[in-house]
Formats: C-alpha cells, structure tokens, sequence
C-alpha cells in the first residue's frame, strides 16, 4: 500500500466531514442589498427578517434587538414562529427615520456658537 491509501484509512475517507465539526453558524453582518425594489411591491406582502435587514440596511441581529421592544417603529409579526415584516410596515418604518434624521436647523445657525455672542 502506498501512503496515501494508508492515510485514508487511518482518517477515513476524505469526502467525509467529522461527525464533531463544528456547525456553520449563520452570517451576522450587514447583508447585501436588497436586489427587489420595495416600492414596487404590494403593502400586504411580507418580507423576511434577512429582507428587511437588506431593504434598511441594518444587520439582522438589530433587527432581533428591535423585537425586544415592543414599542419599537417597525412593527412585525410571528408566523409559524419566524418573524415577518409586511412592506406597508418597512416603508412607513423608511418614511418616520427620514424625517426623524433631518435635522430642524443648520449646525451654523445654533445659538450656542462663541462667534455669535456679543
């Protein structure tokens, strides 16, 4: 016997995975974006947690930390034990954080700046 042979029979087969390998876990960062435009969708459709996560650009493990709280903005819904989102909820969630990211005056017209006091 050659080598080769003698390792594939001391480790077994090299096709097969050990039975104590360690499972993949799921990816946590930042998915890539979405490839549907929401806006062309129904309200009433659903939309995954890993969808929503690629449509607002978040990673799905914000999203599990917004479920914590039951009054957070962007509402959802259990379905077979899986959390959905429907599209009306993302797009109303969308529409609040703009208004809410827009700021109500320009940094230079503050009050507090040294240069406008007297």
């Amino acid at each position: 016997m050659n080598d080769d042979q003698n390792r594939n029979e001391a480790f077994g087969s090299p096709s097969k995975a050990p039975r104590n390998a360690k499972r993949r876990r799921k990816s946590r960062g930042m998915p890539p974006p979405a490839t549907f435009d929401i806006d062309t969708l129904p309200g009433g459709s659903n939309l995954t947690a890993l969808e929503t996560a690629a449509v607002i650009r978040r990673t799905p493990g914000a999203l599990e930390q917004w479920r914590r709280d039951p009054n957070h903005p962007l509402k959802w819904r259990y379905v077979d034990g899986r959390p959905l989102y429907r599209v009306d909820a993302v797009r109303d969630y969308l529409a609040g954080s703009d208004q809410a990211a827009k700021p109500s005056q320009p940094h230079s017209a503050r009050g507090d700046d040294p240069a406008t006091r007297p």
